[in-house]
């Protein structure tokens, strides 16, 4: 869960007719070179070079001149995130791969990274379209089965979590709590896609825009705060319960509907790490049960899942970059096994144990992992 979300649109219902992100557009003149579209992020300015582009794959070079960390995204007119790229930090430039078909789109930067960020309208036109590899069909075939069994997978360990909650045991719903977050921690940017499930699920408390003012802030976070901090679970805490289980099986019944390419899986590869940068490593994430390690590393699990589909695609482009990344993956995953004593479980050391230099370890083994991966998108469609 990324620390603030955009803004909540409730109307999510133009699915189908706003498709982007399909993976079957041919190379545009908008990637590449000249060709790419310059967005310059400053702390009060988003400025974009083109107003109008072509459709299919399009690179974003982005130049932070500003003086915070910014995000950059790409987003339908209802909030639904096409694209992003997160953490690019001040006086850094970054680059963006997305397949894009035509219609009308926001390229947005968030300097801060909070807020709804500054918004910039463009128009994709009509683009050639031409055929998807086999190579990149299957793995988005495949990558659609992964991401659905895993929604399948989180319901019924969500309803031991929220059982446990209705029938006020405390100590019960504490051991299954974590437990239930793998499959959506694994999938996140994928339920992050539809725009207003995962404000409902995953948001952290500070995350509520106007909480003062009787927002309501409901999910798994919620439950975490009053297992961990209030100790109660009282007539509130089992309805919030009921919540939780009534939008992740509405998340489960919508993932079949995901946009997914091979560049959005790439991009979501990313998005993964980027998670666990912002929110596993600094301790924010799961601030009371202190379980940070357990997402940490179903985030690096689902990032890795979408690596190993493209694999064939990026290898073939790209062979060095994909040496690197096994490398990279390997080096992440011995240094999580630190962590927990049987690597047949999810029982990783309480993240408030971990020392401050042990956080350091953790975090440069995520840099060191992210920056490679930052460059699969633009592998698969070369």
């Amino acid at each position: 869960m990324r620390p603030v979300r955009l803004s909540v649109v409730t109307a999510v219902a133009a699915v189908t007719a706003l498709t982007a992100v399909t993976g079957c557009a041919e190379k545009s003149d908008a990637k590449g070179g000249d060709g790419a579209l310059a967005v310059t992020a400053k702390d009060d300015s988003c400025e974009v070079s083109k107003k109008e582009f072509p459709a299919g794959h399009v690179q974003l070079d982005i130049d932070n001149k500003g003086n915070k960390v910014t995000e950059v995204y790409i987003l339908f007119p209802d909030d639904r995130i096409v694209a992003e790229r997160e953490n690019i930090g001040p006086g850094t430039k970054a680059k963006l791969t997305a397949e894009v078909k035509a219609g009308d789109y926001e390229i947005v930067c968030k300097p801060g990274m909070k807020g709804d960020g500054i918004r910039r309208p463009v128009k994709v036109t009509g683009g050639k379209i031409a055929k998807r590899s086999p190579e990149m069909d299957k793995a988005v075939a495949e990558f659609r089965t992964y991401v659905q069994q895993q929604a399948d997978e989180t319901l019924p360990k969500v309803k031991v979590f929220t059982d446990a909650v209705r029938a006020g045991d405390i100590e019960a719903a504490k051991k299954a709590y974590a437990d239930s977050r793998i499959g959506w921690e694994r999938t996140e940017p994928v339920a992050e896609s539809f725009g207003d499930i995962d404000p409902k699920v995953d948001l952290r408390e500070d995350g509520v825009a106007d909480l003062a003012k009787g927002e309501q802030w409901t999910g798994w976070h919620r439950l975490e705060k009053a297992l961990w901090q209030d100790k109660k679970l009282g007539a509130e805490e089992k309805a919030f319960a009921d919540t939780l289980d009534k939008d992740l099986a509405d998340w489960a019944k919508r993932v079949g509907t995901a946009e997914i390419s091979p560049t959005s899986m790439a991009n979501g590869a990313k998005e993964l790490l980027d998670e666990v940068a912002t929110g596993k490593v600094t301790g924010e994430e799961e601030r009371y049960s202190h379980t940070d390690l357990v997402d940490f590393k179903a985030n690096v699990e689902g990032a890795q899942k979408s690596f190993e589909l493209l694999k064939t695609v990026a290898a073939k482009n790209d062979p060095k970059l994909v040496a690197e990344l096994d490398k990279q993956f390997a080096a992440m995953n011995t240094l999580l096994d630190k962590y927990r004593a049987d690597k047949n479980t999810y029982v990783f050391t309480s993240y408030d144990k971990v020392t401050a230099p042990q956080r350091k370890e953790l975090s440069d083994g995520v840099n060191a992992l992210a920056e490679p991966l930052s460059k699969l998108a633009a592998a698969v469609v070369k």
